[in-house]
């Protein structure tokens, strides 16, 4: 199907948009003038009218909303000629290897993702000023090669006007989703109004629309996809684009642990690693775990995010470009994507200031380095006391302290405590030995916890940072000395504190292990009832 088939067929499903809603006002204003000429009277015609003005009201509505309102696009760093000459240089390269226009604005974003998009008038018809945006863990993680591949690909879009056809079918999404919306209720920023079951039975009527203008145009989507596949096989090399969508999988898990286990691991207490080290320290974890990436970039998905995903599953499209001709490109370009960018540091702060909000306190305050982002969110997080364990001391026996819990497994009291700990509905049901192997996973890692905090508010645990595994939490005694030398247990303390928890949480409970454990850790400011 040629683009101007589908453009053409574009226009027919949003006229079939605009016709459905002018059928259902038809209907309601017949059925309104019924009502007047029948001669009957009273309260109950009166509800009906305004019933129906009630139900025109979202559809007039969703029909008015003619314009599409501009997004404000993903957020990020402008990447300007003057700045970024050589990222320019290239794409202006592939654009017009291509045969097409380079954008005019190149945007750095926090995600693993590039994309393509272009303000076009009167819907899509007429060309507009074009943006590239360009995620910085796929600069982090991809070869020069493989940047290439993933910017021809995005180029391709341009080249067969996919940016330009594919505004009316967004038109069309965009007029759907929005009456929907409205005919739900949904006010905006998260506010709902209440409707009634008619309300729910148009929205169900345009949704069931929306669902057949996203199986026609799915195939063509996903078609778009596989030419610009096959444009940057052409541009880039076989081997650079096959292998740039191998490293997807790879990049998007390795990101969002990174966000959670480093980056962002004190942005609870207000806390970052320093200026720069948001987003730089990434391309730290990559060199780091390399081995680790290799099973991730095997492991290609089969199957779409969703039925109605416009992109072909991620190992279909690297099949259907390994599956094309041998070109002989597969040595060039294999330096890191991320040297192409001039003044890398101020690049990387400036991206900070661009996506990350203000926390609640009003302003981030910076780590000195790694290991103090570590050590400060760690003891912050263990010194937490709304945990639930803590939490169940609490309500039962006043306080929230490690010997409390010893001397409430000693008593026996632990299954009994462990009753308002957070569980699913079939543990809740579940009865004795049942529900006490369901509840002692939760209870090993709450206990666990309760050691560290136990340890460090008594200055008796040291954290090793690391970026080749986890990290290492030290339980130390006299004189800051591991109580463990040599131990291999990475962030669980070592494996005679994994023994005593298992002791202490054992069909027949010993806490002897544990508190000989803790006794080793004393200090000469050791609590009564130690914090968690």
């Amino acid at each position: 199907m040629g683009a101007f088939t589908r453009a053409l067929r574009a226009l027919v499903l949003l006229a079939g948009f605009y016709l459905v809603g002018l059928v259902l006002l038809a209907l309601l204003g017949l059925g309104d003038w019924a009502l007047v000429t029948s001669g009957h009277h009273g309260i109950g015609v009166i509800r009906l009218q305004i019933l129906s003005v009630v139900l025109a009201v979202p559809l007039v509505r969703g029909l008015a909303l003619v314009r599409t309102p501009r997004g404000e696009g993903p957020h990020g760093v402008e990447l300007t000629p003057e700045a970024q000459p050589r990222l320019w240089e290239l794409v202006r390269a592939l654009a017009e290897a291509a045969g097409t226009r380079a954008p005019a604005r190149i945007l750095l974003t926090a995600d693993v993702n590039a994309a393509v998009s272009e303000r076009t008038r009167l819907l899509g018809l007429v060309p507009g000023p074009r943006e590239l945006y360009l995620g910085l863990p796929l600069l982090q993680g991809l070869t020069e090669a493989q940047l290439r591949g993933v910017l021809a690909h995005e180029l391709g879009h341009y080249a067969h006007a996919d940016t330009r056809l594919s505004g009316i079918t967004a038109r069309v999404r965009g007029q759907v989703a929005r009456t929907v919306a409205h005919l739900r209720g949904e006010a905006g920023e998260g506010k709902t109004e209440k409707r009634n079951v008619l309300h729910r039975l148009l929205a169900k009527l345009y949704t069931g629309y929306g669902t057949f203008v996203l199986r026609v145009t799915l195939q063509d989507a996903r078609r778009q996809e596989y030419a610009a596949d096959r444009l940057a096989a052409r541009l880039a090399g076989r081997t650079a684009t096959a292998s740039a969508l191998r490293e997807l999988p790879a990049l998007e898990t390795s990101f969002a642990f990174y966000l959670d286990a480093y980056a962002l691991a004190g942005s609870d207490q207000g806390l970052l690693p320093p200026r720069g080290e948001v987003f730089g320290g990434y391309g730290r974890l990559l060199d780091a775990r390399q081995l680790e990436l290799v099973g991730l970039r095997a492991e290609l998905p089969h199957e779409s995010s969703s039925p109605y995903d416009s992109h072909p599953p991620l190992a279909a499209r690297v099949r259907r470009i390994e599956e094309l001709p041998d070109d002989g490109r597969t040595d060039e370009g294999g330096a890191a994507a991320f040297a192409l960018l001039e003044a890398p540091l101020e690049t990387l702060a400036a991206l900070e200031d661009a996506v990350l909000k203000a926390p609640p306190s009003g302003t981030w305050a910076r780590a000195a380095d790694w290991p103090d982002l570590l050590t400060r969110s760690m003891d912050a997080r263990l010194g937490d006391q709304d945990a639930p364990l803590p939490r169940a001391l609490v309500r039962e026996k006043g306080t929230a302290g490690l010997p409390t819990l010893l001397s409430v497994i000693e008593a026996g009291e632990l299954w009994e405590l462990a009753r308002h700990l957070p569980a699913s509905a079939e543990t809740r049901a579940a009865k004795g030995r049942a529900r006490q192997t369901m509840l002692r996973p939760l209870l090993r890692v709450q206990l666990h916890r309760m050691v560290l905090a136990d340890f460090s508010v008594r200055g008796r645990l040291r954290w090793e940072f690391s970026w080749e595994g986890p990290h290492a939490a030290v339980l130390t005694g006299e004189r800051g000395a591991p109580l463990e030398e040599g131990a291999e247990s990475r962030d669980e303390g070592g494996p005679a504190l994994e023994h005593a928890i298992e002791a202490a949480l054992a069909d027949r409970p010993d806490t002897g292990p544990l508190r000989a454990l803790c006794a080793l850790g004393g200090g000469p400011h050791t609590p009564k009832d130690g914090l968690v």
